[in-house]
């Protein structure tokens, strides 16, 4: 399987759908919000129907579990809260490890069987549950989705409004960001030099040659790069049953993939530096400059 990982707001949701157009790929979502969102509020799929109703969904969770019941949804959101946790990803060894990957299992199992067969992908971003994951026993290989943070700040003081129910999406300020940048790439970064297969793609770089940056990834993940749906700059996008994600994943035919540097005039000058100065560990690192010119 695929684990995209990185914080929200980095391009996960892009990446996952169009690597969702590749044959033989099956897109899920963020799968660790699968249970409070699709199983338990019924939100909708990224097909459009209630996740109660969709086909895909329902025969995934009726090979998964025999059905999908509030019952499943609340123990693995129990165990979550227990196991599931980024200041223990250093110790993941929690007894109820087991129960609770083999949750996850069930339904990355379930979906490629409905699916005909394929490799799937879950964009849950955490790297608290890919250390659960890899702890677990699953082989799951890791793409780590970076965008350079004073963009993810930016978008994460932005007002969006969620499709499924009109509300807001979260808004964190730049402090709150630059810390969860930090820390969700830190921990990916650890992962891999704990032996995990981790491949590192660049929100900016995947925008500027989308079938280049696509093309070394999918080699990096031993998969076929076919990719008819790819015209330029354009991507022709179909439906995918996913769980959870950003208001892309409602998207269906072409997208034009344009890169957003809205940042660059929409950051106030005081945030930039602020984000700058929290994570230039990491920004430098990944081949962000300070003045944003390569980034």
């Amino acid at each position: 399987m695929i684990f995209l990982g990185g914080l929200g707001r980095s391009g996960t949701t892009l990446l996952e759908r169009l690597l969702g157009q590749v044959p033989g790929i099956v897109p899920l979502g963020e799968v660790v919000h699968l249970w409070a969102r699709g199983v338990l509020a019924d939100e909708p799929c990224g097909c459009g129907e209630r996740f109660g109703a969709c086909p895909f969904w329902r025969e995934v969770g009726s090979r998964a579990f025999g059905g999908w019941t509030s019952a499943v949804a609340e123990r693995v959101l129990e165990l979550r809260h227990r196991v599931d946790r980024t200041r223990r990803i250093t110790r993941i060894d929690h007894t109820d490890l087991g129960e609770y990957v083999r949750a996850y299992r069930r339904v990355y199992a379930a979906a490629a069987e409905t699916a005909g067969g394929g490799v799937v992908i879950d964009s849950s971003k955490h790297a608290s549950l890919a250390f659960c994951l890899a702890a677990g026993g699953v082989a799951v290989h890791v793409v780590q989705v970076v965008r350079d943070p004073r963009a993810v700040a930016h978008s994460w003081r932005r007002t969006v409004a969620r499709p499924e129910d009109g509300n807001a999406m979260t808004r964190w300020g730049s402090v709150r960001t630059s810390m969860h940048w930090l820390v969700q790439n830190a921990g990916l970064d650890l992962l891999a030099r704990r032996g995990v297969q981790v491949t590192r793609v660049r929100y900016e770089d995947l925008l500027a040659d989308p079938r280049a940056a696509l093309t070394r990834l999918l080699a990096s993940l031993g998969l076929a790069a076919d990719l008819p749906f790819l015209d330029g700059s354009t991507a022709t996008l179909t439906a995918a049953h996913t769980a959870s994600g950003n208001p892309m994943r409602f998207a269906v035919g072409p997208v034009e993939l344009a890169r957003d540097d809205s940042w660059r005039d929409g950051l106030p000058r005081a945030h930039r530096g602020l984000v700058r100065g929290l994570t230039w560990p990491l920004m430098t690192r990944y081949g962000y400059q300070w003045s944003g010119v390569r980034g």
